[in-house]
């Protein structure tokens, strides 16, 4: 038998079960959209595409929908032409739950009933569609809450692996609240279409309804400590809601947006362990401590470079590498690593703990531990300029500002990680460009004469800026200057989102782009903390983090 798909809390679904469908929700999410971006607009929002991918596949034959935005409608006249569906139908429910909407609500559900009974054959049974009510629990406990637009499947469970407190899914379908008390027995069925369609209208509302308001009971709650909100991508529905709970509650806050995809999930689990590791509720007990010989390794595994800080227990650098990380991560720290060694004339035996970090950290085998980027560079900031409250890494394929606490913990973060724009590999393409390396490149740009803007920060329509600038004589400097200018633009962006505040640091090798870090300073209308050992900053992090353990 097929199962009837349902994405909506609104959906009638023991009516459904009443009628002997067996009820699904709709909310896996696909490795991509190959088959629903032939039908549909590229600008539909990614759960909608996700929708018609899984009915094009040939996995979804009955499916019910509720008119819950202009996405859901495209997909329901989309699928209605395709001719793909055994069963398809559109609940019209209103956005309110006033006396005329709940009339309103209990004619569809009369309607439905006749639709899905003569599809399916059968007829409404009343116990049936009694024993369906399963009233939600609402937890008491210490927890964390997704809020937002719907999660799929999973990039929830990601979340749920990544963090130290049970997560409760308060999106969409996910926070269905219906059947609380049950009608008195001898109702008949009008009578039993008119209290359902009052049940369905008045669950905690989502942001569809005029009375969204109500969904404050979610981050007032003080069991909650900490909201991970989730947007799609081509959604700004829940915008307003983001702000306004930013504005009223205390807990952490992560915003985090995915195109429905499980490409795109596997992009948010720096984020999503970042923020867990920010939270500071400890989940694992510490090992007992041996008397080794008191040295500390931090292993940063970057996509450009894998970078080896160790530390004796006083905290000093024992000695530090940079080296290219070449093909595999775990081949490059172990390189990286040994060459540490060496200069320090030590032995692995010598090492009492090695901390992992970087985009590499859960490919090294040979850690004790494994610690986002995030929070490595914040940490090692903090250890060489206690006065540093913002940081900003411009990394290989990732930029990041970072918002320290007074004790160099991680108090709000964001990132650039969706394409190279404003990245280091941006800046290696247009150096490649220029037929310059990176190091000539981070020199030039100082001495400009003309102020020239670089109008698209996306890697392949600047090269072609570059070029036709190239081709009308424009001095090197001056072209330079451009792109330190666009760089510059896109970070700062990201500083304002993060609130950032002096004093200011920037750490990755980027910081030893001269140009760039002055183009950044008149940006920011301030100076740079610039270490020498700024490229340093995440493995020397993760050796502090190693000598705790």
């Amino acid at each position: 038998m097929n199962k009837t798909y349902y994405v909506c809390k609104y959906t009638p679904v023991e009516l459904l079960e009443a009628l002997g469908g067996e009820c699904e929700i709709l909310n896996d999410m696909p490795e991509g959209f190959d088959l629903a971006e032939q039908v549909a607009h590229p600008n539909i929002c990614g759960f909608g595409k996700a929708v018609l991918e899984a009915v094009l596949a040939g996995k979804v034959k009955e499916l019910v929908l509720v008119n819950c935005c202009d996405t859901i409608r495209s997909v329901y006249d989309i699928l209605e032409d395709s001719g793909e569906m055994d069963f398809l139908y559109m609940v019209d429910m209103l956005h309110c739950d006033t006396s005329c909407s709940r009339e309103r609500t209990a004619a569809q559900l009369k309607d439905l009933v006749r639709a899905y009974g003569e599809y399916k054959g059968t007829t409404f049974d009343k116990e049936k569609f009694l024993k369906a009510f399963h009233p939600k629990k609402r937890t008491q406990d210490p927890h964390l809450a997704v809020l937002g637009a719907r999660m799929g499947n999973e990039l929830f469970q990601m979340t749920q692996d990544a963090m130290p407190l049970p997560v409760v899914n308060e999106t969409c379908v996910n926070n269905r609240s219906v059947g609380d008390t049950l009608p008195e027995a001898d109702l008949d069925f009008d009578q039993l279409m008119e209290w359902y369609a009052e049940e369905l209208l008045h669950q905690i509302p989502c942001m569809r309804m005029m009375d969204h308001a109500g969904r404050k009971q979610f981050y007032q709650d003080p069991s909650l400590k900490g909201i991970i909100y989730h947007t799609v991508k081509f959604c700004d529905f829940y915008s307003f809601e983001y702000s306004d709970i930013k504005g009223h509650t205390d807990v952490p806050l992560l915003k985090i947006e995915s195109d429905y995809t499980v490409q795109s999930s596997g992009q948010l689990s720096t984020r999503l362990e970042a923020f867990a590791e920010s939270l500071n509720i400890e989940t694992e007990t510490r090992r007992e401590k041996t008397m080794g010989k008191g040295y500390f390794a931090g292993i940063d595994s970057g996509s450009t470079s894998t970078d080896v800080v160790i530390l004796d227990r006083d905290k000093k650098i024992v000695s530090s590498v940079i080296m290219p990380t070449g093909a595999g991560a775990a081949n490059g720290a172990e390189r990286a690593l040994e060459e540490a060694l060496r200069q320090s004339n030590l032995n692995r035996e010598d090492i009492d703990a090695v901390v992992t970090t970087g985009y590499g950290r859960t490919a090294i085998s040979d850690g004790d531990k494994s610690i986002t980027e995030i929070t490595c560079h914040a940490r090692g900031a903090h250890f060489l300029d206690p006065s540093v409250r913002t940081v900003v890494d411009i990394g290989g394929q990732d930029s990041k500002v970072i918002r320290l606490n007074d004790d160099g913990s991680v108090k709000n973060f964001v990132m650039n990680d969706k394409c190279a724009a404003g990245t280091g590999r941006f800046l290696e393409m247009m150096a490649k460009t220029m037929e310059m390396n990176l190091d000539e490149l981070s020199k030039v740009g100082l001495s400009y004469q003309e102020d020239i803007t670089i109008s698209s920060m996306c890697t392949v329509f600047a090269e072609s800026e570059v070029v036709s600038l190239i081709a009308q004589n424009k001095a090197t400097d001056d072209i330079v200057h451009g792109l330190n200018k666009a760089v510059a633009a896109k970070t700062a962006s990201l500083v304002k989102r993060v609130g950032g505040e002096e004093a200011y640091m920037m750490t990755g090798g980027v910081a030893q782009n001269q140009g760039l870090v002055k183009t950044l300073e008149e940006r920011l209308g301030t100076k740079l903390v610039i270490s020498d050992k700024s490229q340093l900053c995440g493995a020397l992090g993760a050796a502090l983090f190693a000598t705790e353990m």
